[in-house]
C-alpha cells in the first residue's frame, strides 16, 4: 500500500495545456515562480478524446527548465504504450483513466516499477466505484470536474459526490481534480476532499500567477 497516514496538503498542479505554448521556457517559469507546486500535463491521443495535445517530447523540452513535480495526465485509449516514453522523459506521476484499455492493476504496477507515483482517474459520467478497487494500490485518485478534452470547460458540481466518498474511503490518499477550478469552485472541492488542484485558464491568464495560486491554496 502506497497511503501514508498523514492527512495531505494542498497541492496546486498549474496545467500547461492551457499556457502560452509558443513560449514553453517562459511557462515554465512562470509556473516556478508561482509557487504551484505541480506542473500538469494533459495527454491526449484523438481516440480516447476528440482533442489532440502533444507527446513526451514537450514534457522533455521543459524539463530543464522547471523545478516543478512533472504530472502527467493521460487521456489516451492504450495508455501502456506512453508509459515508458513519458517516464524517460522526466514525468513523476503518471495518471491514466480506468475508461481506457487497459489492465489498471497491471499498469499501477508498471508505472511503479518505473519509480513513479501512479494515478488512477475517471470522468465525470463514470460511477465512483470505477477507482474504488485501486485505492489500496494507486498513489492518487483524479476525480475530472469537467469533461476530458478541452480546456476552459465549466465546473460540474455533481462531482462534489464523487471526491466526498473517495476521501471518506481513503483520509490519507491525494485527491486530484481537474477542469473548472477557480477561486470559487476551489473552497468547494477542497470541502469535499481535495487536495492536489489542477487549474490552466485560472492561473495562466491571471495577472499575477502567485497570488492566483496563493488564492486557491488558502480557500
Amino acid at each position: 500500500m502506497n497511503n501514508t497516514e498523514k492527512i495531505p496538503g494542498t497541492i496546486i498542479s498549474a496545467s500547461i495545456l492551457n499556457s502560452d505554448l509558443s513560449d514553453l521556457r517562459e511557462t515554465a517559469r512562470r509556473v516556478d515562480e508561482s509557487g504551484s507546486e505541480w506542473l500538469h500535463f494533459d495527454v491526449m491521443d484523438g481516440n480516447f478524446v476528440e482533442n489532440i495535445t502533444f507527446g513526451s517530447s514537450v514534457l522533455h523540452a521543459v524539463k530543464p527548465f522547471s523545478k516543478a513535480f512533472f504530472d502527467v495526465h493521460l487521456m489516451v485509449r492504450l495508455p501502456e504504450r506512453q508509459i515508458k516514453l513519458f517516464a524517460d522523459a522526466g514525468a513523476q506521476n503518471i495518471t491514466f483513466h480506468t475508461e481506457s484499455e487497459c489492465d489498471p492493476e497491471a499498469l499501477i504496477d508498471e508505472i511503479h516499477s518505473l519509480g513513479l507515483r501512479a494515478g488512477v482517474a475517471i470522468k465525470p459520467g463514470t460511477d465512483v466505484s470505477g477507482v474504488m478497487p485501486y485505492i489500496g494500490k494507486a498513489d492518487m485518485m483524479l476525480i475530472m470536474t469537467v469533461e476530458p478534452g478541452y480546456g476552459g470547460q465549466g465546473f460540474i458540481p455533481e462531482t462534489l459526490g464523487k471526491i466526498k466518498a473517495v476521501r471518506e474511503a481513503a483520509p490519507y490518499i491525494d485527491i486530484q481534480v481537474d477542469g473548472g477550478i477557480n477561486d470559487k469552485t476551489a473552497a468547494l472541492v477542497k470541502e469535499a476532499g481535495a487536495n492536489v488542484l489542477v487549474a490552466g485558464t485560472y492561473l495562466f491568464r491571471s495577472d499575477d500567477m502567485h497570488k492566483a495560486a496563493d488564492t486557491l491554496r488558502n480557500a
